[in-house]
């Protein structure tokens, strides 16, 4: 289930500000906006570590296109949870991956270590604590590596702002609360397009995106998500 504690299956309380909490893993102070009802406390760091090791290796093995597809796959993992941190550098890895088995060109090992060291800085929570999802963010950061921006680039700074913006659009369009799964398909959606329209990058979009982890999370919309198992959402391919 969603919004539960990892270690008692407690429900966890959110803070509307941020507080110093020690880590019930790995015992290192950090701040945050949520600990369980017991009082557990499990850091971004902490939640992701299993996660990223499964996002590593389907990025090794994938020989797909399609970046929906790999993220599917990557989520089908016990490590990856429900909701979490770790989407914030799932989403670029499965994008990268895309990338490399269309044609891409760059240093993979290089791009993909980029790709989750930077996603690890968003923050658990970032949806709702900055108004502005972590996936969409992910993606951002995927172009970023890719195009190897800097803050000093001209035409690729401004590439990656509107790809970001195109992927928030996208995620604010299903509404609240959020859900980590549906956020990250609407990402995968707009990114492909953003990438074929701006910059004649094809990856595969499936017609139909089904998502399989409805009954894990407590707060789905279920019919009035386009991605409800039970209600397939067809989308047109990227143009």
């Amino acid at each position: 289930m969603s919004d539960i504690c990892l270690l008692c299956g407690s429900p966890l309380l959110y803070h509307d500000t941020a507080e110093e909490m020690v880590c019930s893993v790995c015992g290192e102070k950090s701040l945050g906006h949520a600990r369980c009802a017991a009082g557990h406390y499990v850091c971004d760091r902490c939640h992701a570590a299993p996660a990223e090791s499964a996002v590593r290796a389907v990025f090794s093995r994938t020989k797909s296109a399609n970046p929906v597809e790999i993220a599917q796959e990557m989520m089908a993992s016990p490590a990856v949870h429900m909701h979490g941190p770790e989407h914030h550098f799932l989403v670029g890895a499965a994008l990268l991956a895309a990338y490399k088995n269309a044609g891409g060109e760059v240093n993979w090992e290089t791009a993909l270590d980029a790709v989750i060291s930077r996603g690890k800085r968003v923050p658990g929570g970032f949806c709702g604590m900055a108004g502005n999802c972590g996936a969409a963010v992910s993606a951002g950061i995927f172009l970023s590596v890719v195009l190897k921006t800097t803050p000093l680039s001209t035409d690729t700074w401004a590439l990656g702002m509107r790809l970001t913006a195109a992927c928030l659009n996208a995620v604010a369009e299903h509404g609240g609360p959020r859900c980590c799964k549906r956020d990250s398909f609407a990402v995968l959606t707009a990114a492909s397009s953003f990438l074929k329209q701006e910059l004649g990058i094809s990856l595969a979009v499936p017609e139909r995106i089904a998502c399989t982890f409805s009954e894990k999370n407590a707060e789905c919309l279920k019919e009035s998500c386009p991605y409800f198992s039970d209600s397939s959402h067809f989308i047109s391919e990227a143009r």
